[in-house]
């Protein structure tokens, strides 16, 4: 505590100015979907990291190895590279794949999703009539697939996949972000190879 001196040298406490509140984040909006009347499979991700927002393109983090998985999986179809990412979601549609997000919009200081705050989810009802051949839905780590059963029910699906003809299966893939670590990249193919193989892909 400072003072200051008032009559007769007596010593009053100065006021304290009070400390500055911290600024929240503020809020941060997602991409738009990437999907077409074929698509059969909607990769749902969290939310797009910092360097994915700022270039406007999903997993764009160069460590991020979503891309690269896919281009093992279709080692004969080679896509365009990361400069070309219109052609790179072109290449994906043509595959049966759809992109999009669990969230809208969140609060996040960085990039991991355990840091994720005040998440809006997605309209994935409004979502369901453009992606009429949609047979599953990956989610793409766990922070996607805990809301597994939120999303189906905005899908106006029931709780769980009970199978037979037009049913929409949910599957949870191993997360190809950096912080997904303990995977490493040949057992990360081999998850998603064996999980799409039931919707005819990679084809």
């Amino acid at each position: 505590m400072s003072y200051i001196f008032g009559s007769k040298d007596q010593m009053i406490p100065s006021p304290v100015p009070a400390m500055p509140t911290p600024l929240a984040a503020p809020p941060l909006t997602g991409l738009p979907p990437v999907v077409a009347a074929g698509t059969r499979v909607l990769i749902l991700g969290s939310f797009p990291g910092v360097a994915s927002l700022r270039a406007g393109q999903y997993y764009g983090h160069p460590q991020n190895q979503f891309w690269r998985i896919l281009q093992a999986l279709w080692p004969g179809q080679p896509q365009p590279g990361p400069g070309d990412y219109a052609g790179r979601c072109a290449w994906l549609l043509a595959r049966g794949l759809g992109l999009w997000d669990v969230y809208a919009a969140c609060e996040r200081e960085g990039s991991l999703d355990a840091d994720i705050r005040n998440a809006v989810v997605n309209d994935f009802a409004a979502l369901r009539a453009t992606v009429p051949a949609l047979a599953a839905i990956a989610h793409n780590g766990g922070e996607s697939f805990r809301h597994a059963r939120a999303v189906r029910a905005s899908l106006g699906l029931p709780p769980q996949d009970a199978g037979g003809e037009g049913a929409i299966a949910s599957l949870r893939l191993p997360s190809t972000s950096p912080a997904n670590a303990s995977w490493s990249f040949e057992r990360k193919c081999a998850a998603w190879a064996e999980a799409l193989a039931p919707f005819g892909l990679p084809d």
